[in-house]
């Protein structure tokens, strides 16, 4: 017995980088089709053109991002003309924060932190890339973020039209949408809408033998032999596909490997799966709250404290009323929260018919797992 024990310095990882969220893998299957279409609607970027603007649309975890990254790299090896700019708009979803990060791609640097207008930041963009020749390439992750208070019109009416202001500056805009209920070519107004018509990039779910494929991969490029035997794979793939997002099953084999390494076993057992799901399982849910400002982070705990009392959907009067005592904000402003919480997969926000319209609230995760993330997130 004592042999299959590890010593204190061994590791189970061949390279646990292999399993980081933002690994971009070398072998990336599946999605031929839409890297090809988005290759494609790049390619005039890479002849001083106009890049067609894209969105590329699918539930989390299916390839949208990796797809991206994959494209500009490929445009980063052959072209200095055409300059790539991928902006996170969990993390930056202001118009300032965005155009920071582009002025930071352009110049080498940021603006500086105070004192500094929007159309400074602008300018300086503008006339750095048309003194280079140059042409931008923008990629608005997550950009269903920027649906609340108009910010999505604030961000792409600068960024496509601004050859009106500054002619010869060109601009392509590839939009990654998670939210399958929002239709990004029907939320912005008809100025944006004029110069932006994307085309659409589908990514369908991973079916269960891709989802297998793909974590097998992972396990030969990120293990040792025989760490994760088949029969556990089974578990892990299972476990997977009931969450429908491919980042559950990376995190899942991560934090079952770490168990088993707690341990000092050579292999991952099924214990190990079963107590590492309690926490992939809510890998969403962190990385969201995560991304939360203070005032939506309060509010959110307000929600989750009196969804763990109700028995019942809770009428978003009803929780206003009771938010508002702790967390200072008006209805117009609670209200798209809520929705940036629905959009964002946090809460179900519907209306019931009666007599007039009744929105209703109700939290996706158990409310105590919600609370306890909150929690973790004061003390980070």
């Amino acid at each position: 017995m004592k042999k299959n024990l590890l010593m204190w310095d061994e590791t189970l990882f061949r390279d646990p980088e292999v399993f980081e969220i933002d690994y971009i893998p070398e072998q990336f299957n599946h999605r031929d089709a839409q890297i090809r279409e988005l290759a494609f609607q790049v390619r005039p970027g890479l002849r001083g053109g106009r890049p067609l603007n894209t969105i590329c649309r699918g539930l989390p975890g299916t390839g949208k991002t990796t797809s991206v990254k994959k494209v500009f790299a490929e445009v980063e090896e052959v072209t200095k003309k055409l300059v790539p700019v991928y902006v996170n708009c969990q993390i930056d979803n202001t118009r300032f924060a965005i155009f920071s990060q582009i002025y930071r791609r352009v110049t080498g640097h940021l603006p500086p932190a105070s004192g500094t207008s929007f159309k400074q930041v602008i300018d300086a963009i503008s006339r750095t890339v048309l003194r280079e020749e140059q042409v931008l390439l923008v990629a608005l992750d997550d950009a269903n973020y920027l649906l609340y208070e108009n910010e999505i019109n604030r961000v792409l009416y600068p960024l496509l039209r601004s050859h009106e202001a500054y002619p010869g500056f060109r601009t392509g805009v590839v939009a990654i949408v998670s939210d399958m209920s929002v239709s990004l070519q029907n939320e912005v107004d008809a100025r944006v809408a004029s110069v932006f018509r994307p085309t659409e990039i589908y990514f369908p779910p991973y079916s269960e033998d891709e989802v297998r494929g793909i974590l097998e991969e992972r396990i030969f490029q990120g293990l040792y032999p025989n760490v994760l035997r088949p029969g556990m794979l089974d578990v892990v793939v299972e476990q997977t596909m009931k969450n429908g997002d491919l980042r559950v099953g990376i995190d899942l084999i991560k934090r079952a490997t770490l168990n088993a390494e707690k341990e000092a076993r050579r292999s991952v057992e099924r214990e190990d799966i079963c107590k590492a799901y309690e926490i992939s399982r809510y890998l969403h849910l962190a990385f969201s709250l995560r991304t939360l400002k203070a005032e939506e982070k309060q509010l959110l705990w307000q929600i989750a404290e009196m969804s763990a009392h109700a028995d019942r959907e809770m009428n978003a009067g009803e929780v206003y009323r009771f938010a508002k005592k702790q967390v200072s904000v008006s209805y117009t402003k609670y209200y798209e929260i809520i929705k940036k919480f629905d959009a964002m997969r946090i809460l179900n926000l519907h209306y019931r018919q009666g007599r007039g319209r009744t929105r209703l609230i109700s939290l996706r995760y158990d409310p105590e797992r919600v609370l306890e993330h909150l929690q973790q997130e004061q003390t980070i």
